[in-house]
């Protein structure tokens, strides 16, 4: 029987299993290559220091980052690449690379970056999935570490200044995808009929930056021209990770279901409770109010007192 895995990821929104890129990079490969991940996602119990998600663990093997998983997944036999050739595996490892270098920074930069997207979208939505105090310290530590990440590739001369980093990175983006959008064509994948790594990469990136409404989106608005590659995301979403008109999966729905119903369990026995407590208390014998003596000065002190008052 083979060894339990478990993804430790940042959780789903806007009809996404999640917005966290790489997370999902992971979560795409492992449903194309059919490992049986147990996903656990980040909420407020989380006992983490840093934002190094995804994280997989199993009985002997705690693995991180997205192409460390990917290789250890094809290790266990989950290999979503073997009907590729030699020249499709030499052109996935080049494409990754191109959306490394010229997607991820326009990522980073949309997320964490640009102050409208970051303080009323994801400040706010990382920040409700963790526990008091990373709350007030994590995402500020995430969007500093982007920064510095599209700093450190795209931060030097002549590109001095952080306005000239910005229109670089915008425009290498927008002809990465129109790369991919010319690669992609009218094809369901990027290699035929059958997704491979290339495309839980692409779908990782994408996905994010399609699905979730930010108030910039400049970017966005330059994918959503590109209905290919919006189509490629939407036909992933609806085929392997099918969701419920609330956005939640199916197992993800009945997880909900359970908690809710141990939830009005609990409250219909503190119902109960009260009542019993309720009903002891109209069948305990009522005593007469007591009247609370009424205390009389002497004469000696009432005339102390009215000197007092009279006194300058």
């Amino acid at each position: 029987m083979a060894a339990p895995l478990e993804l430790r990821c940042w959780g789903g929104g806007w009809g996404l299993p999640s917005v966290h890129s790489e997370s999902l990079v992971v979560m795409a490969y492992a449903k194309f290559s059919g490992a049986p991940l147990k996903v656990n996602v980040i909420d407020n119990t989380w006992r983490g220091s840093r934002g190094d998600v995804p994280v997989l663990t199993t009985e002997d093997n705690i693995v991180s980052q997205p192409a460390k998983i990917l290789n250890f997944l094809r290790k266990q036999k989950y290999n979503a690449d073997y009907e590729l050739s030699a020249k499709q595996g030499a052109d996935t490892l080049a494409y990754i690379a191109l959306l490394e270098e010229k997607l991820l920074p326009a990522v980073l930069h949309t997320f964490w970056v640009e102050s409208d997207n970051y303080f009323t979208v994801t400040k706010p939505w990382f920040a409700s999935r963790m526990p008091f105090p990373l709350s007030l310290i994590l995402p500020g530590r995430m969007s500093k570490g982007a920064l510095n990440r599209i700093l450190l590739t795209r931060g030097e001369p002549p590109l001095y200044h952080l306005r000239d980093v910005e229109a670089q990175i915008y425009r290498d983006a927008k002809e990465c995808l129109n790369l991919l959008s010319n690669r992609l064509g009218t094809s369901q994948f990027f290699f035929g009929d059958t997704p491979s790594t290339l495309d839980a990469y692409v779908f990782g990136f994408l996905a994010p930056l399609y699905k979730v409404c930010f108030p910039k989106v400049q970017l966005q608005e330059h994918l959503k021209q590109l209905s290919n590659l919006c189509r490629f995301c939407d036909d992933i979403l609806n085929s392997y990770f099918r969701l419920s008109l609330g956005g939640i999966s199916p197992a993800g729905q009945e997880t909900v279901d359970a908690n809710l119903q141990k939830l009005t369990q609990l409250v219909n026995k503190e119902s109960n409770l009260i009542e019993k407590m309720d009903d002891n208390l109209r069948q305990s014998p009522q005593l007469p109010p007591r009247k609370l003596p009424t205390l009389k000065l002497t004469p000696a002190e009432e005339e102390s007192n009215s000197s007092q008052r009279l006194s300058p």
